[in-house]
């Protein structure tokens, strides 16, 4: 599809010289006599470039300049001037445009900052793309209450420079988290960097965080530029910081009071700006009474605590995230979005989720591409244990007949309050029972409850 170009220019002549030249190129070509006319055409239709004339009447090109990148800052704008100034240049380039070209008019340097220009606009449009996907994929989805507490913790200090420890089970969206504090700062356009510290060998980590000079150690041929120095302005989430070295730990301490550090076999000082979150599984406190983690290094980390609950215990979210990865693979895939039917549903729900919300996407990626049907029935699904891995074990572990029979019904009311959101009321109509009767049931086997408020009512009443 032909790119629309605008030229605003006063002269007539220019105007048409210009035009002949761009039709030739195969670009679509509208014109403009002065300013508002200008801005008039850019609001009413889709324009690629504009070629704006520094002297016109009335409003002078520098003003329509500020106008344009204030309304559409990813829209290219070349100056064009037939008494151009250094000056003149520069404020030009200060209030966005994207070059400067005096008169007269050049046909080949025009035809190239032309194509420099466009090439610039389809990048930028890319990286606003690829970031709304990313923002996307990243999103978090939830509405227990949990949840909603995360999400206004985030909010609330995703504007700060503070210290975030995510703590939560593999596969609950710590990452997401983090990233979430990210694009919600203020340091959202400089690098998220992220460090799998579980991942990286222990005689590697220092090398990796900071950096090395070349020959600091054997197969150090060339100096490397640690994740520290990547993220400088930005963010570094440390994932899974309880696996880190001590060795590393002290020297992440020492970043984190500081701001300073020297790569592996260096000298030099060198200073960042780096908000760092981390995350973990492991309880880190319980760690550091050990000795396995510097308790100093924890209170740092450990400024603001965020705790994931796992998946199991957040059941309601279920049809939410299956919902929001059907929508995400279906348009990765360029399919409708499947749907699954009433029966699957109920099997996701009641399903324990080990692996959590990960393991929930891999499933229903796995269903979107195996299933050909528009709806996933519960015949798509493989095999699912509805009870925590080990259960069966547990259960004939136990030696007395009423021994086994509570454990499997405790197991029972406690998965079915977390399916229907500890909602006592629902829960008790779900199973056909009276509220008072699952009150019992809850007492006696210690399971935390929130009393329905039909009933706080009727004990008003009474």
């Amino acid at each position: 599809m032909p790119k629309t170009i605008l030229i605003a220019d006063d002269e007539q002549a220019v105007r048409s010289a210009l035009e002949r030249l761009l039709e030739f190129e195969s670009y679509r070509v509208i014109q403009a006599a002065d300013g508002p006319s200008a801005l008039d055409l850019v609001r009413d239709r889709p324009v690629d470039l504009v070629l704006l004339d520094i002297k016109m009447p009335g409003m002078d090109g520098l003003e329509v300049l500020a106008q344009l990148h204030h309304e559409n800052p990813q829209l290219p704008v070349v100056i064009i001037s037939g008494h151009g100034t250094i000056q003149t240049a520069v404020e030009a380039t200060r209030l966005g445009a994207f070059d400067f070209i005096e008169k007269p008019i050049d046909a080949d340097r025009i035809l190239l900052v032309i194509r420099n220009g466009l090439a610039q606009r389809r990048l930028l449009k890319e990286n606003v793309s690829l970031k709304a996907e990313v923002r996307q994929r990243t999103r978090i989805v939830g509405q227990h209450a949990e949840m909603l507490r995360i999400l206004d913790t985030v909010k609330k200090v995703a504007a700060t420079n503070v210290r975030v420890l995510i703590m939560g089970e593999n596969g609950t969206g710590k990452e997401m988290i983090a990233r979430a504090l990210h694009e919600n700062s203020p340091r959202s356009d400089e690098p998220f960097v992220e460090v799998n510290c579980a991942a990286i060998p222990e005689e590697l980590i220092e090398s990796e965080l900071f950096g090395h000079e070349r020959g600091a150690f054997t197969g150090a041929v060339a100096r490397r530029i640690g994740r520290f120095e990547m993220a400088d302005g930005g963010t570094l989430f440390l994932d899974e910081v309880g696996d880190m070295s001590l060795s590393a730990q002290a020297k992440v301490l020492r970043v984190l009071q500081e701001s300073v550090f020297e790569r592996v076999g260096g000298t030099e000082t060198m200073k960042v700006d780096v908000r760092v979150i981390a995350a973990t599984n492991k309880d880190l406190l319980r760690a550091s009474r050990e000795g396995r983690f510097r308790e100093d290094l924890f209170y740092r980390l450990n400024v603001v605590p965020i705790t994931v609950p796992p998946l199991r215990e957040r059941a309601t979210d279920i049809p939410l995230l299956a919902d929001h990865f059907l929508h995400l693979i279906g348009r990765e895939l360029g399919q409708a979005p499947k749907k699954l039917s009433r029966t699957a549903m109920d099997a996701l729900r009641e399903y324990a989720w080990p692996g959590n919300v990960r393991e929930l996407k891999n499933l229903i990626e796995r269903l979107v591409i195996l299933t050909p049907a528009a709806t996933i029935d519960l015949t798509d699904l493989p095999p699912m244990r509805a009870s925590d891995e080990g259960a069966e074990d547990r259960y004939f572990q136990i030696e007395s007949y009423v021994g086994f029979k509570d454990a499997v019904e405790k197991d029972f009311f406690e998965r079915k309050l977390r399916l229907y959101g500890h909602n006592v009321s629902k829960t008790a109509r779900k199973l056909g029972m009276q509220r008072s009767n699952l009150y019992k049931k809850l007492e006696k086997y210690g399971i935390p409850y929130k009393r329905a408020r039909e009933d706080e009512a009727e004990e008003a009443e009474n």
